[in-house]
């Protein structure tokens, strides 16, 4: 029996085969190394920021900070515009996982309406989830002690003090300061666009309207910010870096409460605006638009049922009637066409005409009437401004015709904003004939200048822009700017950039601005002028212009019957006046809706506010 032959091993192969086992084992752990060494490398050295940013992130929380917001104080330092503490019911969508069920059990514990569940959902839709969002403000003691017993069972869910506007007068200074509200898209929008988005990370409210709007900058101040150290649940361990925010500027304002609570009563249930200024440098002491509405209600977000009753309200308490109460000035514009015709030498003080209650043009047997049926026979400037008639400025215009009428009156601020610090406000309108053309594609006829020529047709004012246009008359041709605040304050007081008055008008002969200011005085202190019997009594002297503003037309022959036309078609009352006479510290406007005469109506209510001036230490001059 053979055995099997056992092959003689090779040892050199084997080594080979160890050998290059080995260098690939070898080559393949420095590799895998190396790999090591290169991430270790890109973590530690090259990412080492962006790591430790991202680590300290885990850690380490940037809270924005919010500023107080500037108050507003009136002219005396009465404080118009305040912060209150207030608590409300806030939750964070990323902390919670069923946000119905969440809803329906704070449901069962406090009182909220379906409109601000509405409104908090839209929110949690439109905002970042970590953000904090409010479904419910102002909680009552008995709510936050509700809410503070519940809390464990709510994660995500918190009861936060802040502090929230108030406006401590209501409804009387609402037109002016205006109001702030909840932060929109559109605002957030226009926030970034304008870099200023950052300065606003803690911030809810923006203005709205008024003052609040047009310096909201000022108002808002800068925030601030806290670095703080947080667990892994986010829970704060301890503040390790504070800056603090910086409040917003206070601004005090020319307003004085007495007079615009004088204003407020003396309207009473009149539509109407009441405005007054001090003509030197435009500084505005009263403004005050009948109906109002308490800004109080926007602050906190005003309910649908309130809103539409302000929106739908035949009265429109929403408009501001001072800046945007568009109404035809009427006889009250008479010394400004006086002027313009002494100025032109259309004119002079010795100029007559006749008046048989009515003026004709030529070729036509249209009647344009005298308000006195039987005339004033013959007229000069004087008797035609004191007793106001038309008749002599039917003539006048004519005479002047549109093309100065338009280009001086427009010099002198109509058809122009006043560029008071608020936005809104209307420009109003100063016709021509380009306007017409532009905008009832017709020529300018001269029966359009007859009734303009006591400010009708198509001119028209806001009771702040013929306050202003009036000041040309009183500073020699010099046109002031209208400004609300006087001063602001953050620690110091600096006063505001009040633009000084600018001169507009040619001075040709300074008596004739003279005549002008006497032929009011003269409407006030004589007897039979249109405003005389308002101010008998007044321990100040005065002057001013009546005037009454046809809404509806009348036939020809057929005379004027209040209480045959709709209560909202009646002729307009509008006063325009200032006082001292021959220094004159304040010059009131006063536009009444379907009132009646200017004179029986307006000027009262002037006079009311001109003696809270003279008497309650309001005239600082005095």
């Amino acid at each position: 029996m053979f055995k099997k032959r056992v092959a003689i091993q090779d040892f050199a192969a084997e080594s080979r085969l160890f050998n290059q086992r080995a260098v690939f084992a070898i080559l393949f752990v420095v590799l895998m190394f190396s790999v090591i060494v290169f991430n270790q490398y890109q973590l530690q050295i090259v990412s080492y920021q962006d790591y430790q940013t991202r680590s300290e992130g885990n850690r380490i929380k940037v809270v924005p900070l919010a500023p107080n917001r500037g108050l507003i104080y009136d002219r005396s330092g009465i404080l118009l515009a305040e912060n209150r503490p207030v608590f409300s019911l806030e939750l964070i969508p990323e902390q919670i996982n069923d946000m119905a069920g969440t809803l329906a059990e704070l449901a069962t514990l406090i009182e909220f309406t379906a409109e601000q569940q509405d409104a908090f959902l839209k929110q949690v839709r439109a905002q970042r989830r970590f953000n904090s969002i409010t479904l419910k403000e102002q909680l009552d003691d008995q709510e936050v002690a509700i809410l503070a017993a519940n809390q464990h069972r709510f994660p995500g869910v918190t009861v936060e003090a802040r502090l929230s506007r108030h406006y401590p007068f209501g409804d009387l200074f609402t037109h002016a300061l205006g109001y702030i509200g909840k932060i929109n898209t559109r605002e957030l929008q226009q926030l970034e666009l304008d870099g200023e988005a950052p300065n606003y990370a803690a911030s809810r409210d923006i203005g709205k309207i008024g003052l609040e709007r047009f310096y909201q900058r000022e108002l808002h101040g800068t925030m601030g910010y806290q670095e703080v150290e947080v667990n892994n649940r986010g829970r704060l361990i301890r503040v390790l870096r504070s800056v603090p925010a910086v409040s917003g500027q206070n601004i005090q304002l020319g307003l004085d409460v007495g007079l615009q609570l004088t204003a407020q009563q003396i309207l009473k249930q009149h539509r109407g605006a009441i405005v007054a200024i001090d003509p030197r440098d435009g500084a505005v002491l009263a403004f005050y638009s009948n109906p109002s509405y308490d800004a109080n209600l926007f602050v906190h977000g005003i309910s649908s049922a309130n809103y539409n009753e302000l929106l739908n309200s035949r009265d429109r308490p929403l408009i501001n009637r001072v800046t945007q109460g568009v109404y035809p000035p009427a006889s009250t514009i008479k010394p400004h066409l006086a002027l313009l015709g002494l100025e032109s030498r259309t004119i002079t003080t010795n100029t007559k005409i006749w008046d048989p209650g009515y003026y004709t043009l030529p070729n036509s047997d249209h009647r344009f009437r005298d308000h006195i049926r039987w005339g004033h026979g013959w007229v000069d400037i004087y008797t035609a401004i004191t007793k106001s008639c038309d008749t002599f400025f039917y003539d006048m215009g004519i005479k002047l015709g549109i093309d100065r009428i338009s280009e001086y009156m427009h010099k002198m601020g109509f058809g122009e904003k006043t560029g008071i610090d608020i936005l809104e406000e209307s420009s109003a309108n100063m016709p021509s004939r380009g306007w017409k053309r532009a905008r009832h594609n017709q020529p300018w006829y001269p029966g359009d200048t007859v009734p303009l020529s006591i400010g009708q047709s198509y001119w028209t004012t806001t009771p702040l822009q013929l306050a202003v246009a009036t000041t040309p008359l009183l500073n020699r041709g010099k046109l002031v700017t209208p400004h609300m605040v006087t001063a602001f304050n953050n620690g110091e007081t600096t006063a505001a950039n009040i633009l000084p008055p600018r001169q507009v008008l040619d001075v040709e002969n300074e008596q004739n601005y003279a005549v002008v200011m006497d032929t009011m005085h003269q409407t006030v202190s004589t007897l039979g002028g249109t405003a005389h019997r308002a101010f008998i009594g007044a321990q100040y002297s005065s002057a001013g212009k009546t005037g009454t503003a046809q809404l509806a037309a009348i036939a020809q022959d057929a005379k004027y019957d209040a209480d045959a036309i709709d209560e909202r078609l009646r002729d307009n009352a509008m006063y325009l006046g200032y006082a001292p006479y021959d220094k004159p510290t304040i010059l009131v406007v006063v536009a009444l809706e379907n009132a009646g005469g200017g004179g029986s109506n307006a000027a009262p209510l002037a006079r009311q506010l001109m003696d809270y001036y003279f008497t309650a230490g309001v005239n600082r001059d005095e």
